[in-house]
């Protein structure tokens, strides 16, 4: 007579999750706080770059995706020309725990006047402030652009995509 074993296999499988894309929601803006500051040695070819910076500043978890929208605004707070324009994709979300940043690079041009911009002089007025729009109800977050500089080509900025900036 043979007796028969039984044997019982389980077999565990962890999942670790740090947050879904789905579940954090964009970013407000009374959520972040921004800055918006020259690359050092990014000039060339009449071309500079800036980088906005984004820190979450709230007590939670909340997402920025693709390129950045906004209006330049002067010194006295008045709305400048402003065309932002996607350079490459429109990038990926970016789910910023609090305090952890996210970058975008702007590429523009700071002295070169094209169709629309004074001929003689400063090709636009100095830009103050980039005013960052957030999705949803959240508004807008002022970013302070350090230092102020004009944007020729009626405020033509080439900007990437959000990126982690830890």
């Amino acid at each position: 007579m043979t007796v028969g074993h039984a044997h019982t296999v389980t077999i565990t499988r962890t999942v670790t999750t740090t947050g879904s894309a789905t579940s954090t929601k964009p970013c407000t803006g009374t959520q972040l706080a921004a800055v918006f500051t020259l690359i050092p040695n990014s000039a060339g070819a009449g071309q500079i770059a800036y980088a906005l910076n984004v820190k979450n500043s709230s007590d939670s978890p909340c997402s920025v995706r693709g390129v950045p929208a906004g209006t330049l605004l002067a010194a006295n707070g008045t709305g400048l020309p402003t065309q932002v324009r996607a350079s490459g994709d429109h990038g990926k979300q970016v789910v910023l725990p609090p305090g952890a940043s996210a970058t975008a690079q702007a590429r523009f041009s700071p002295d070169v006047a094209s169709e629309g911009d004074s001929q003689s002089g400063a090709c636009q007025p100095q830009a103050h402030t980039f005013e960052l729009k957030t999705p949803g109800s959240g508004g807008v977050t002022e970013a302070p652009i350090k230092p102020p500089t004009s944007v020729c080509q009626r405020g033509t900025m080439h900007f990437e995509a959000f990126d982690y900036a830890g």
